[in-house]
């Protein structure tokens, strides 16, 4: 999986500390696990006992993992048919697959079309080449480089999304083309993130917050009696990642929503002093420039991760009026000076403008 945050965070979660419990006597637990998507995820939840979070708990783990195989395209696992198997056919023969990953290349294709183009999820030839550079300068920093662009280029002509053709009816995806390879990392992690919401809700967990590497997705509103709304921190692209107030930009307050971010801080090498980041252009097949970091807030995890990275590759004024084309999705823009532009819907709930997540 292409790894937005390793061992980061791409969001912090502010733990506000509140009183006991509320009325209901609901407390407050948290734990988390590592090795799905490369990346730590953490749930925080209200409960009404040790017992009844654990189970919910153990429930997200065991579906993250399940999805964790299906996206994955380094992979192979016995009985399972993944993102690799698809690969590994290219140019070959269609592969009958779960439906999870049927919809997660139908949603892709759906929302590369209604934005930019700017996200594509047949990126991975490309992709597979910034990948051995990553992986050579991460071994050995003094010993870094860029990809040469005619190798690129030549990646790049095997990248056509129309190319991947999902049967619906069989239950296949097929790469007509050789050479092909599919990544589904700008996405993977917020569309396993909502499915697991929506089954984690209807076992009755009512009040949380998932975070697989900082892809936050708060459920209800906490259950503490004093406030109605997460508060969750845009980390500084600058500072470290730790829970602390000081290291973030601003805070959001909200609930049953997705918070988030892509940025050029999360996986990088320095080459000749300068940042070399894993958000590539695809009309560059260079490292995106435009910002540091963008964070988007949405109802929906899955649109919220591929909005990030499509929102990081366009320009300021193409992302707004994107934004204002769309509903129910807001943005927050880092510029490369630090400073801080959001659309209009972030005001009511960002805490620099006056928002607060206490009850009213």
């Amino acid at each position: 999986m292409k790894k937005k945050a390793a061992l980061l965070l791409t969001a912090v979660i502010l733990i506000i500390t509140m009183a006991g419990c509320s009325a209901e006597k609901y407390q407050k637990y948290t734990d988390s696990f590592f090795g799905t998507f490369d990346t730590y995820t953490t749930v925080v939840g209200y409960a009404k006992s040790q017992e009844e979070f654990d189970r919910y708990f153990k429930q997200i783990e065991s579906r993250m993992e399940e999805m964790h195989k299906l996206f994955d395209k380094y992979n192979s696992y016995d009985g399972i048919n993944n993102i690799k198997t698809i690969n590994d056919n290219a140019g070959v023969k269609p592969v009958e697959v779960d439906q999870e990953i049927i919809d997660l290349i139908e949603f892709c294709k759906e929302w590369y079309d209604k934005t930019s183009g700017k996200t594509n999820i047949a990126m991975g030839p490309v992709l597979e080449i910034w990948h051995d550079y990553f992986d050579q300068a991460s071994y050995d920093p003094s010993d870094t480089a860029i990809p040469p662009m005619d190798e690129l280029e030549k990646a790049a002509r095997f990248t056509d999304l129309d190319k991947v053709i999902v049967d619906k009816e069989k239950h296949t995806v097929y790469l007509t083309e050789k050479g092909m390879s599919l990544d589904v990392g700008a996405v993977a992690k917020g569309f396993a993130t909502e499915i697991i919401v929506k089954e984690i809700k209807e076992a009755g967990f009512s009040s949380g917050i998932l975070s697989p590497g900082g892809n936050i997705r708060t459920i209800g509103q906490p259950l503490d009696g004093t406030r109605d709304k997460w508060g969750i921190g845009i980390q500084n692209p600058d500072k470290p990642v730790v829970n602390d107030a000081e290291n973030t930009l601003d805070t959001v307050y909200v609930k049953d929503a997705a918070v988030v971010s892509s940025g050029d801080y999360q996986r990088y090498y320095i080459h000749e002093g300068k940042r070399i980041h894993h958000i590539i252009d695809p009309d560059t097949l260079m490292p995106g420039e435009n910002f540091r970091a963008v964070t988007v807030v949405a109802n929906d995890a899955a649109v919220a991760d591929f909005m990030s990275t499509t929102l990081f590759l366009l320009t300021y004024e193409e992302g707004l009026d994107l934004i204002n084309s769309l509903s129910d999705i807001e943005a927050i823009w880092v510029m490369p000076d630090m400073t801080v532009r959001f659309s209009d819907g972030m005001k009511d709930i960002l805490k620099s403008q006056g928002a607060t997540g206490l009850k009213k």
